[in-house]
C-alpha cells in the first residue's frame, strides 16, 4: 500500500480498483458465533480450512454461545483454530467476545450456517489491501439442499440450485453497486459474510448488546459514521444452509427490530414520523456558544428549537461547572449571563449544556455549528439538509456577514464526512479540504436560506402578561363579532342565490316557450314557401310556349 491513502467520494469505490493478482500482507480474524448446530459449523469450519488467502494470515475464531452439549473443533477445522465460551446470550455478546480475541488486520464476521466457497475470503482481502476503511459484504445464496456429512469438492454443484439473497441484490442493482449517492450503504452490513477493517471496528464500537434484534443494522450505521466505504463482492460466493430467520418470518422480525433500531439510526427516517418524540440519536445536533450573551443565545437556540426539524438537540457549550449562584447582589455577578443561559435551558429535554464542542454524540448524522445571535427561519435547517442530502455533501457553509473584521458563518456538517476525512488527511493538511474532496463542500447565502441577526424578545412581566392577556381577549371578542358579521353576510348571500336560482329557471321556461313558437313559425314560414314554389312552377309548366 502506498504512504497517501486512497480517497474515496462518497461511496463510489470504483476508483480502487483492486488487482487479482496482488501480494497478501494483511491478517485476518475470521469470527464465528455459535449455538449447537454442531453438524453444520463442521462444514463451516472445513470451508475455512479450503481458502486460498494464506492460511498463516487467518485467524479462525469459534465463539461457543452456551450450547448445550459444549460444541468442539472437527479435525477437519483450519490450523490454529481456536474455540472459545461466551456463556452470555446472543449473538452480538458472541461475536464481541470474539473481537477482543481476534489479533487481525480485517475482522472477518461470519455465521456457522454459512459456507464460503474458496475463493472467498481472498476476495474480501482483495479490496481491503487498497484502503484501510472498508466494508466488504459477499454474496449468500439460501439452499435447502441436505447438509452433506463431508464438504464436497464442488460446492456449487451440490448446493444449487439455491435462492439469492434477494434484498441485498435489489439494494446494489438500484443504485449502482452503491455507488449513486445511496442514503444508506451501511444497509449492507449483514454478519453473515461480511468483512470490516479493525480500524474502523476500534473507532465505531462494539455490536451493541443492549439491542434484541437489527445489531448488524445499527452497527453498520456506526461504521458508516466512522467514515466506511461499503463494498459488495459478488466474487465472494456463499451458502446459507437454509434460511434465515429474518426469511421464515419477516414481518414479526422487523416489528422487533425497527422498535429498537429508530432509537439508535437516524437515518431511518420512517421509523421516526411523529413529529414530538425525542430519541436517544438526534438526526441533527445545533452547537451554540453559551459564552456569548444571555440574549444572544436565547435568540439563537429559541429559534433552532422552533424549526421545523423536530429531531434536534441543540449543545450549548460553556464553563458551567465554574458557576456559582450569588445570593447577595445577584445582578452585579460578572457571569450572570452565563448564570441565566445554565438556568434558563437546564430542563429542556432538547438542550444539552456542555463543556465543549467535541462532546457532541458521534453517532448524530449531521452537526450544525452556529453563531449565538443569528436566528434561522423555522425551514432554514430543513433546506440545509436537503442540500446536503442530494447533493452528498460533506459540509455547507452559510455565509452570514462579511466585513473588514472577516467572515461571519455557520456550518453544517456530516460527521461521516468528516470522520473519512480524518481517516485519510495527510499531516497538517486542511481538514475541509479533504472534506471536499471525499464528499463536497459548498457556500450558500444566509440570507437567501432564512438567516437574520435578532435579539431575543426580552421575557414578559406581570403587568405585560395582562395586558396580552387583555389585548387577546379584546381580539378574540372581535374577531367573534367579525365571524357573527360574515356568517350574516353569507347568509344574506345564500338567500339572494337562492332567488337568482329561482330567476334562472323561470327565465329557462320562458326560453323554451319562445324557442318552441319560434320553431314553430319556421316550420309555418318553410311550409307557406315550399307551397308558392309549387305553384309558381305548375303554372310556369302549364303556358304555352311560342
Amino acid at each position: 500500500m502506498t504512504d497517501r491513502i486512497a480517497r474515496v467520494r462518497g461511496n463510489d469505490y470504483r476508483t480502487l480498483r483492486p488487482e487479482p493478482g496482488f501480494t497478501p500482507e494483511l491478517t485476518v480474524s475470521v469470527v464465528v458465533p455459535a449455538y449447537g448446530g454442531q453438524d453444520k459449523l463442521d462444514l463451516v469450519l472445513a470451508a475455512l480450512a479450503r481458502q486460498t488467502y494464506p492460511a498463516e494470515l487467518t485467524e479462525v475464531i469459534v465463539v461457543d454461545n452456551g450450547s448445550e452439549p459444549p460444541l468442539r473443533l472437527p479435525g477437519a477445522a483450519p490450523k490454529g483454530a481456536r474455540l472459545i465460551r461466551c456463556p452470555e446470550p446472543g449473538r452480538a455478546a458472541a461475536r464481541n467476545a470474539g473481537l477482543a480475541e481476534a489479533s487481525g488486520e480485517v475482522i472477518h464476521w461470519l455465521d456457522s450456517d454459512v459456507v464460503l466457497t474458496p475463493g472467498a475470503i481472498e476476495a474480501h482481502m482483495r479490496w481491503h489491501h487498497t484502503a484501510p476503511y472498508l466494508v466488504v459484504t459477499g454474496y449468500i445464496r439460501f439452499t435447502e439442499a441436505e447438509p452433506p456429512a463431508e464438504l464436497p469438492d464442488d460446492l456449487e454443484a451440490h448446493f444449487e440450485p439455491a435462492e439469492p439473497h434477494t434484498w441485498i441484490v435489489d439494494l446494489v442493482e438500484r443504485t449502482g453497486g452503491l455507488t449513486d449517492n445511496p442514503q444508506r450503504p451501511f444497509s449492507l452490513h449483514v454478519g453473515g459474510a461480511t468483512s470490516v477493517h479493525a480500524r474502523l471496528v476500534a473507532a465505531a464500537g462494539p455490536m451493541d448488546d443492549d439491542l434484541v434484534l437489527g445489531q448488524d443494522t445499527e452497527m453498520g450505521y456506526r461504521l458508516s459514521q466512522a467514515g466506511a466505504v461499503f463494498v459488495p463482492e459478488p466474487a465472494a460466493r456463499a451458502y446459507h444452509l437454509g434460511p434465515t430467520m429474518r426469511m421464515r418470518d419477516k414481518p414479526a422480525i422487523d416489528r422487533v427490530s425497527h422498535a429498537f433500531v429508530a432509537d439508535r439510526v437516524p437515518a431511518y427516517r420512517w421509523l421516526r414520523g411523529h413529529p414530538g418524540r425525542q430519541w436517544k440519536v438526534p438526526y441533527v445536533t445545533a452547537v451554540v456558544d453559551g459564552t456569548a450573551g444571555y440574549d444572544e443565545v436565547r435568540a439563537s437556540v429559541d429559534a433552532l428549537l422552533a424549526a421545523t426539524v423536530p429531531d434536534l438537540s441543540v449543545l450549548v457549550v460553556g464553563p458551567w461547572d465554574t458557576l456559582r449562584r450569588e445570593r447577595r447582589a445577584p445582578l452585579r455577578d460578572p457571569a450572570l449571563d452565563l448564570v441565566l443561559v445554565e438556568g434558563h435551558y437546564r430542563y429542556d429535554g432538547r438542550v444539552r449544556l456542555a463543556a465543549a464542542a467535541e462532546d457532541v454524540d458521534p453517532a448524530v448524522p449531521y452537526v450544525l455549528r452556529l453563531p449565538a445571535g443569528w436566528v434561522p427561519e423555522e425551514d432554514s435547517l430543513a433546506r440545509l439538509l436537503d442540500l446536503a442530502r442530494d447533493e452528498g455533501l460533506g459540509l455547507v457553509n452559510v455565509l452570514l456577514s462579511e466585513s473588514a473584521e472577516g467572515v461571519v458563518a455557520a456550518r453544517l456538517e456530516r460527521l461521516s464526512a468528516f470522520a473519512r476525512a480524518r481517516l485519510v488527511a495527510a499531516p497538517g493538511e486542511d481538514l475541509d479540504d479533504v472534506v471536499d474532496e471525499v464528499s463536497g463542500v459548498t457556500w450558500v447565502d444566509g440570507e437567501t436560506y432564512g438567516f437574520a441577526a435578532e435579539a431575543a424578545a426580552p421575557p414578559l412581566g406581570r403587568r405585560s402578561v395582562y395586558r396580552a392577556r387583555a389585548e387577546a381577549q379584546a381580539e378574540a371578542a372581535r374577531l367573534a363579532k367579525e365571524n357573527e358579521r360574515l356568517r350574516a353576510q353569507v347568509s344574506k348571500w345564500k338567500e339572494e342565490a337562492g332567488r337568482w336560482r329561482k330567476s334562472a329557471v323561470e327565465l329557462r321556461r320562458e326560453v323554451g316557450g319562445l324557442r318552441r313558437e319560434l320553431a314553430a313559425a319556421n316550420r309555418a314560414a318553410q311550409q307557406s314557401l315550399r307551397t308558392v314554389v309549387s305553384t309558381t312552377m305548375r303554372r310556369a309548366l302549364r303556358r304555352p310556349r311560342d
